[in-house]
């Protein structure tokens, strides 16, 4: 089966625009979406409120042994000035990813992603990192595990550097459960300086398509 052309909802990846333009429309009802990740496809709406979807080639992954840390960063993470946990206010978190950094009215994160990744938590697919300081939220990300991909979605910080701390979080719980890609999407200045690099496509689905299956879980139930 190839992963390209086995999706329920979408068109082959080959029928992508230049720029990674899929299609337009369609639901943000969970089963849409799960057959999205599954085949490497994920939902960014454009102008405004319309539905799009996109695979974009090349596609931006960060391999957790080429995470790159800062001393600095290194130094925050062991001085306990942060706490950090794991899907313990997911509401919170996507809301901050919706709203920090004067995003609010310049954000793809609509109130039907919200409502439609809400709901992929409460069905355990999406998941959250949380980074507190003094009881407050300072930053957190959240994202989408399939077998052994995770779908990293945004990330926010209200204090500094508590979203990187959630990245090094991240990867480090992702590798000790077994994951095998963490899937970021689109290259950005930020995460290329923590270690993320672009691949072809191809190459991204066909490690979807080797760890997508795979019996691994987010969480400690397995």
């Amino acid at each position: 089966m190839s992963i390209s052309s086995s999706s329920r909802y979408f068109p082959p990846i080959s029928e992508a625009s230049a720029d990674g333009l899929l299609g337009i429309g369609g639901s943000l009802e969970v089963d849409w979406l799960l057959d999205a990740y599954r085949h490497g496809i994920f939902p960014w709406p454009a102008d405004g409120d319309l539905l799009a979807w996109w695979s974009p080639d090349p596609r931006a992954v960060l391999q957790f042994d080429q995470l790159r840390v800062s001393r600095r960063l290194a130094r925050t993470c062991r001085t306990g000035r942060f706490t950090v946990t794991r899907d313990q206010d997911f509401a919170g978190v996507i809301q901050g990813c919706r709203t920090a950094q004067d995003r609010r009215q310049a954000t793809w994160i609509t109130a039907e992603i919200v409502d439609a990744y809400s709901q992929l938590h409460a069905q355990g697919f999406a998941h959250s990192v949380e980074v507190w300081q003094d009881g407050r939220l300072a930053g957190g990300l959240y994202g989408v595990a399939l077998g052994g991909v995770f779908s990293a979605e945004s990330m926010f910080y209200n204090v500094r550097d508590a979203s990187k701390v959630a990245v090094v979080h991240l990867v480090g719980h992702l590798a000790r459960r077994g994951f095998r890609l963490l899937d970021i999407q689109q290259l950005t200045p930020h995460m290329e300086r923590m270690g993320a690099r672009a691949i072809p496509r191809w190459e991204f689905l066909r490690r979807i398509e080797a760890a997508v299956d795979l019996p691994i879980s987010f969480d400690k139930k397995t």
